[in-house]
């Protein structure tokens, strides 16, 4: 073992001279996040999702308020009633209940869906942006800040300003 050391630092030594030194690697961040909610596009794409959200919110609210008319009316009238008409009651309650759980879950699944659509334009669009500034800088290679696993940037290599500003002038 003790000759091998010397064996192996030699060849990686002779190597290490074989080898061209690597052109200067040069390194840049973008925050996704915030080319999302600054741009003009993407601020164009928050709005249509708020929109949505807003409406299936509205339209939750009024089953809603359905399902507590009729659970008022059955507390109020439950000692005035046939047994056969609060049973009545009764199940238009569970079925009023039940459709506004489902209600809810495709809602979230609609516009879960939704999101994941815009948000997979909005990157088809950004990602020329990047890969033509990258070009035109030089860069080696471009992260997503907050997805990478990056734990620290320098502000200096953060390039979502100049995406930001290039995405809201293309077409």
């Amino acid at each position: 073992m003790s000759r091998l050391f010397p064996v192996c630092a030699v060849a990686l030594l002779a190597l290490a001279l074989a080898v061209p030194a690597a052109a200067e690697t040069k390194v840049a961040v973008i925050d996704v996040q915030r080319v999302v909610t600054e741009s003009d596009p993407g601020k164009e794409a928050l709005k249509k999702l708020n929109e949505m959200r807003d409406a299936k919110v509205e339209q939750g609210r009024g089953l809603r308020e359905e399902l507590e008319a009729l659970k008022d009316r059955l507390s109020k009238q439950r000692f005035t009633l046939a047994e056969d008409k609060v049973d009545e009651l009764s199940r238009e309650i569970e079925d009023k209940g039940i459709a506004l759980k489902r209600f809810e879950d495709d809602a979230m699944r609609s516009l879960n869906d939704e999101r994941e659509k815009i948000l997979a334009g909005l990157e088809q669009r950004i990602m020329p942006i990047i890969s033509q500034l990258g070009t035109e800088q030089g860069f080696t290679l471009i992260f997503n800040k907050f997805q990478s696993g990056l734990v620290y940037a320098d502000d200096a290599v953060d390039i979502t300003d100049e995406v930001i500003r290039r995405f809201n002038l293309a077409p």
